[in-house]
């Protein structure tokens, strides 16, 4: 038998476990984020495929989803409610015998040895569905990058194989960003150099990427423009990278000392968040959105790792004085970042 990763990824998964609790608004623009507030700050934490088709999309202020959208349904977060559906899916993965490693409320890798992956992608899809009335779409490929990458082909509800023989064809002619873990402003660099397609990545010199973007990303690239992926499908529990607090303002701070006390507020609120995991905070970032809606992060390495309070909020302080700009403020966040493990 041959192995191959699924990956699993449940469809529009905040909607639809909201449509599930109420069955009305099922074929409706739905749209949920914050409070549920249109009116107020704040944004959007996922929306329904039918308000997805009029523009609005995760990240989006929610003042603007409703200027786009001013008939959809809009509804608070409810994150109890989607940790409960998470936790009844990925249970139903894990019964099926399969290593399966865990990515977020909404999505796993699945490593399955089999001469036939669709079939097991059947199962899965439902399996969920008979223990959540969720549903799923399912990657196929030969690492993780290619199941991740599948999985968009397949959606809503649907199965795509996609491996070293289909790459190119599928990919190839595709902008660099539409690989994972590669964004606009990667891409657009790539593009200043020349390279404004999967397939031009693939055939990029590792030794000038790296001049570009360093030693170990510059590889990293034309590794991923090439469908490669060394990383393994592990089922150790996930470990976050980091924690942090944010906070939207319902009117903007023009007074810097006030955003000095928030982001130490917000500071001493991550330090007491990590007492109970009692892993200490080694960087802290410091995120502030400007109005109307430019957002800037900043960082500071501590001196040395920490639980201490007073140290987390002298280093997000720290941060904060990097900011140039003194310009009125609609969202501050402070972010502690752990060791590499």
């Amino acid at each position: 038998m041959t192995g191959w990763v699924l990956h699993v990824d449940l469809d529009q998964f905040i909607a639809a476990v909201e449509i599930l609790r109420r069955p009305e608004l099922r074929g409706q623009p739905v749209v949920i984020g914050g409070d549920g507030d249109p009116a107020k700050r704040g944004v959007v934490s996922t929306a329904s495929y039918e308000a997805r088709e009029h523009g609005v999309h995760s990240g989006l202020p929610m003042r603007t989803a409703a200027r786009r959208l001013p008939d959809a349904v809009f509804l608070p977060v409810d994150r109890e409610a989607y940790e409960a559906a998470s936790e009844e899916v990925m249970t139903a993965l894990r019964g099926l015998g399969h290593v399966v490693e865990v990515m977020g409320w909404d999505e796993a890798f699945l490593a399955v040895d089999t001469d036939d992956p669709e079939s097991v992608a059947r199962e899965i899809q439902a399996r969920i569905r008979a223990a959540t009335r969720l549903d799923c779409s399912v990657g196929i490929g030969e690492n993780k990058l290619q199941a991740k990458l599948a999985t968009g082909f397949g959606k809503p509800a649907g199965v795509f194989r996609l491996t070293f023989g289909t790459w190119f064809e599928v990919l190839g002619a595709r902008p660099p960003d539409a690989l994972w873990g590669i964004g606009a402003k990667t891409a657009r660099k790539l593009a200043g150099l020349g390279i404004d397609t999967v397939a031009g990545l693939a055939a990029a010199d590792p030794v000038a990427l790296a001049a570009a973007f360093g030693p170990t990303i510059g590889p990293w690239l034309v590794q991923t423009g090439r469908g490669l992926d060394p990383s393994v499908v592990t089922d150790e529990p996930y470990r976050a990278r980091g924690h942090g607090r944010e906070e939207t303002f319902q009117q903007n701070i023009s007074d810097w000392a006030e955003v000095t006390d928030q982001v130490s507020r917000l500071a001493r609120q991550v330090a007491a968040d990590l007492t109970p995991e009692q892993r200490p905070a080694a960087r802290i970032i410091v995120k502030v959105r400007y109005a109307p809606f430019i957002t800037y992060t900043r960082g500071h390495g501590l001196a040395e790792p920490t639980l201490d309070p007073a140290q987390i909020e002298a280093g997000a302080l720290a941060a904060l004085d990097r900011f140039t700009d003194r310009g009125p403020v609609r969202l501050l966040g402070v972010r502690a970042e752990f060791e590499p493990e």
